[in-house]
């Protein structure tokens, strides 16, 4: 989706050079808002939930997330590659 764009890949580059969960917090508390940061995680956990089973109204209950991001969510569960990739080790 965004191959083609000098930014997004030089942020993807950026994000590859850090070694440590020091430098991942530092680069991302001045990268993100805290409430952007909440949303991420938040995605990650419902992905997780989603992984394991659980339903959408589970996974509405353990996380603070709206039905359309759960949607989203669930629709890079089933077709995306990054959270069955990343999540499943």
């Amino acid at each position: 989706m965004f191959a083609d764009n000098k930014d997004v890949n030089d942020l993807y580059s950026l994000i590859l050079s850090l070694e440590t969960s020091q430098d991942c917090t530092d680069l991302f508390e001045d990268l993100c808002t805290a409430k952007e940061l909440e949303q991420m995680a938040q995605r990650i956990k419902a992905a997780r939930l989603l992984l394991k089973g659980n339903t959408y109204n589970q996974v509405m209950e353990q996380c603070e997330i709206s039905s359309a991001t759960l949607s989203r969510v669930s629709r890079c569960v089933q077709y995306g590659r990054g959270y069955k990739k990343f999540l499943n080790k």
